[in-house]
């Protein structure tokens, strides 16, 4: 069997900056990686997939998703307030998570995610438990097939880990799965720190955390601001009053910190994740921060966040950040001087492909679709009923589309859904032990 793929596409959507009007082209892969891409492409060694009545375009990024939860889907949605959440799932649930539950939260995450046509996760995994349930989680994001950034977090079989002034340091079996799981940079599966960060560890203990990060080489993923209380905190500000912002780390949500913590953010690099739906969805985490990003030239990524309080498809998360920023600026409730009057969906299709790629340190393997990258590719039916005639693609893609008009999910070249339906997947073996995990965990 051939190792090439020919891609001739309806309409080809690269995200490449200055690549030109959308219309028909070609993808020439090769071993699981572009080696050509045009208007017109000749390849008579090649395998042909016909993509013609398709929209075609990268992978969607996903940078902050708490995979674990997946079994106990929007069980949180009607929570009030909202930070009853962490009391459920941090405190009452959590703890009670065995390994075999991790794995199947995590492949039940993945498989969905790819569904819906997000070929890269950050999983922000904070159920570390024990080194086994770690390794649960990894070894199910590698048989889903997903590339996934594994998000190592803590204990929580230990309060103390989220205890207000932890001292406890971040577990040291991180090195481990350095060692053993995550040696290489360039493979599939890749590792950064789900870090706790000032607003909870104290000074002494995050600072060791995030050096522990740069020992390992690897980037940290902190969340910022969730809640009013959290921003008074000011954990950006102490980050940079120690000098030790940078571009290797990703900040999340960042609803409540302040105006002069933004502009750090932009002063330094750092990188940024609004995991929308979830955040419209929860009272008392504060306005989503888009137009005070965008007032300072940060550019954010998506994410799902948590399925227990939200959709987690990227078509919710464009959408939802689209009608959001468009609605709060537009009704005159913005307070950043220089937010744009508007944002566009080649705007909000950028935050999920590039600057998703982008803050999860993969934009040189992802995110676009050019010659040396990783044949990370969607294919969306232009003919569906919900998207047919198509005029824009790229406003089909991000007003109109869902995760069934997702044909065709390629990560690496290998095709992981075809047709519509995903390969290799026992969704009712899946559905079993997802429903018998859940039975588990919710048992009083």
């Amino acid at each position: 069997m051939t190792l090439r793929s020919l891609v001739r596409c309806g309409a080809l959507i690269t995200m490449e900056p200055h690549s030109g009007p959308i219309g028909p082209g070609a993808i020439l892969i090769d071993q699981g990686r572009i080696v050509d891409v045009g208007r017109e492409l000749h390849a008579p060694d090649a395998s042909v997939i016909d993509a013609s009545d398709m929209i075609v375009l990268p992978g969607f990024v996903d940078t902050h998703r708490h995979t674990w939860q997946s079994c106990l889907r929007h069980r949180c949605v009607d929570i009030h307030p909202t930070v009853q959440y962490f009391q459920e799932m941090m405190f009452k649930r959590g703890p009670r998570y065995r390994p075999e539950d991790v794995w199947i939260g995590n492949y039940l995450g993945a498989i969905s995610a790819l569904e819906s046509g997000i070929t890269t996760m950050l999983d922000w995994s904070q159920v570390q438990n024990s080194p086994e349930h770690s390794d649960a989680a990894i070894d199910a994001l590698r048989q889903s097939g997903i590339r996934a950034v594994f998000g190592h977090g803590w204990s929580l079989t230990d309060p103390n880990y989220r205890a207000a002034g932890s001292t406890l340091g971040h577990p040291r079996d991180i090195v481990r799965l350095r060692r053993e799981h995550f040696a290489s940079d360039d493979a599939l599966l890749t590792l950064v720190m789900a870090g706790r960060g000032p607003e909870i560890a104290d000074t002494a203990t995050w600072q060791a955390d995030l050096a522990l990060a740069r020992e390992l080489g690897i980037r940290s993923s902190i969340h910022m601001g969730a809640h009013a209380f959290n921003g008074a905190k000011r954990g950006i500000a102490a980050m940079n009053d120690h000098a030790l912002l940078g571009p290797d780390l990703t900040f999340v949500h960042c609803n409540s910190n302040g105006d002069d913590e933004i502009q750090m953010i932009a002063d330094h690099g750092v990188t940024v994740s609004l995991g929308v739906n979830v955040e419209m969805n929860s009272i008392g985490i504060g306005d989503i921060p888009l137009d005070r990003f965008l007032s300072v030239g940060v550019r954010p990524s998506l994410s799902g966040d948590t399925e227990t309080l939200g959709s987690a498809d990227m078509f919710s998360q464009m959408r939802s950040a689209l009608a959001f920023y468009r609605s709060f600026v537009g009704g005159g409730h913005s307070r950043a001087k220089n937010a744009p009057e508007t944002i566009t969906t080649d705007d909000v299709l950028e935050f999920a492909t590039v600057q998703g790629a982008k803050a999860n340190g993969l934009l040189h393997k992802v995110g676009t679709i050019a010659v040396g990258k990783s044949a990370d590719i969607i294919m969306l039916r232009m003919g569906d009923l919900n998207l047919m005639p198509v005029i824009d693609p790229v406003a089909s893609v991000v007003s109109g589309a869902h995760a069934g008009n997702v044909d065709t999910v390629m990560v690496a070249g290998r095709v992981l859904k075809k047709d519509g339906k995903m390969v290799g997947v026992d969704v009712a073996d899946v559905r079993r032990r997802a429903t018998e995990s859940q039975k588990f965990i919710l048992q009083d």
